[in-house]
């Protein structure tokens, strides 16, 4: 029997591809609900999701796994009219230039890097395997291009620094652009070039996703075909114990505690859940992988019915570090997808916090609602005697794990107790990447 420990995305996926090889699979989640950080709530006449907001379709497992579980889960690709992203610069949010004349005409970058990004094709390759993507940035680029692209992009996807996150770890397709072809330019005009793809990889569109009702319809789904009698919920003080050649795994319900047998056990919990689970593990090993940080995040969903004239066909607003605002960005869910906001009316997804700003997660949550009615007025135009309709906190001490210099160790330690205790699995997001379809890749591969 396999035993998966958490029923997030990614123990929903390997459980999900194990079944459909007709194993015996049983997943152990610590919560009263199955999809980890994925959650949409209905409220109001508004679908918002309190944890990741939309995926990508960029990788052949995720592509086919949407296709596998239509018509129960049916994917909402982005409307193509919100495709612009918004970047905050001098009280006013300006879009991120998409061609040679918005990047020339852009206030966003300095007069002298837009010169200098000619050069880029022409630059060395770097020779640091743990270059930051902030250093990477301002050797290739310029430092306006870091402070006004590349850190609101690391802030919308890590909550993180970009003078702190490892490049060929975490954005290692920006990395393998410079080290293959030398040059960010010249690898994205070759791949756009070549066109070639294999028959697996024509569903691999790159289009923003989400599935109609909210992305907890794609977890639901994954548990259905799982089974639900398969997935034990509020299964706490997991314990794994190695007995000759299979695992005893014992956990407390609120009806007492038991214990399983396994030949495999794959744990998805985060790394620091690790160290009470694995108690028979070299204290050396587990401190390598216990030391990954976690930004803290809170996301505010902000709905209103009624937005008159005003109009927010973009994907969303992100705000640079330098810019010294206490937000990190927000995102127009309702601009992207039909049916998360009453007709005429919008949803918003604002965040903060990060690594940055992680003191953002404890303040109370009237201190937190100042702040979104704040961003409300200012950022988004609303006039101050326009209210929210609806405004609900999320709060995550531990949301996107920080790919940093520490990683290389990290994943060292994961080789050196898989390789030790025979069927034991460290996956989840501490390793692959963090987004939606890195989980979901993930899971795929870990059935053999």
């Amino acid at each position: 029997m396999n035993i998966v420990l958490g029923a997030g995305l990614t123990g929903l996926s390997v459980a999900f591809h194990l079944v459909k090889q007709g194993k015996r699979v049983i997943i152990l989640e610590k919560t009263d609900r199955t999809g980890g950080q994925i959650r949409t709530i209905e409220k109001d006449g508004f679908v918002f999701e309190t944890g990741p907001n939309t995926g990508v379709i960029s990788n052949p497992e995720t592509a086919e796994l949407l296709r596998t579980l239509h018509p129960n889960c049916v994917t909402q690709v982005a409307d193509p009219s919100s495709s612009c992203r918004l970047i905050w610069k001098n009280g006013k949010f300006h879009a991120l230039p998409s061609g040679i004349i918005g990047g020339i005409t852009t206030p966003l970058f300095s007069l002298q890097d837009k010169l200098r990004i000619i050069g880029e094709p022409f630059r060395r390759r770097g020779n640091d395997p743990n270059e930051s993507v902030g250093a990477l940035a301002v050797r290739r680029l310029g430092r306006s291009f870091l402070d006004y692209a590349v850190d609101p992009f690391v802030s919308g996807i890590y909550a993180g620094d970009p003078m702190r996150l490892v490049t060929r770890h975490a954005l290692p397709k920006l990395y393998n652009l410079e080290h293959t072809y030398g040059s960010f330019i010249r690898g994205a005009v070759t791949i756009g070039l070549s066109g070639f793809k294999n028959a697996r990889s024509k569903g691999v569109t790159k289009e923003i996703f989400s599935v109609r009702g909210g992305l907890s319809q794609l977890t639901n789904s994954l548990a259905d075909a799982i089974g639900r009698e398969n997935i034990i919920l509020s299964a706490d003080s997991i314990l794994l114990e190695r007995s000759e050649d299979r695992w005893r795994v014992s956990f407390a319900s609120p009806s007492g505690r038991f214990d399983l047998n396994a030949g495999r056990v794959i744990t998805t919990l985060g790394a620091h859940a690790l160290s009470p689970l694995l108690p028979f593990a070299p204290e050396v090993e587990m401190n390598k992988i216990a030391r990954l940080r976690y930004a803290p995040v809170v996301q505010i969903s902000i709905g209103i019915r009624n937005i008159g004239k005003r109009n927010f066909r973009a994907f969303g607003g992100l705000v640079p570090s330098c810019e010294h605002q206490d937000v990190l960005g927000v995102l127009f869910p309702s601009a992207c997808f039909n049916g998360r906001a009453p007709e005429g009316g919008m949803l918003f997804s604002l965040f903060a916090g990060g690594i940055k700003n992680p003191h953002m997660v404890e303040l109370s949550d009237r201190e937190i609602e100042n702040l979104a009615i704040q961003t409300f007025h200012q950022m988004l135009g609303f006039p101050p005697d326009v209210e929210p309709d609806l405004l609900h906190i999320s709060r995550h001490q531990n949301a996107i794990p920080q790919y940093e210099s520490d990683t290389g160790e990290r994943l060292s330690a994961v080789n050196t107790l898989q390789n030790r205790f025979r069927g034991l699995t460290i996956a989840g997001n501490l390793r692959d990447g963090i987004s939606i379809a890195d989980r979901i890749r993930q899971g795929a591969s870990l059935i053999s």
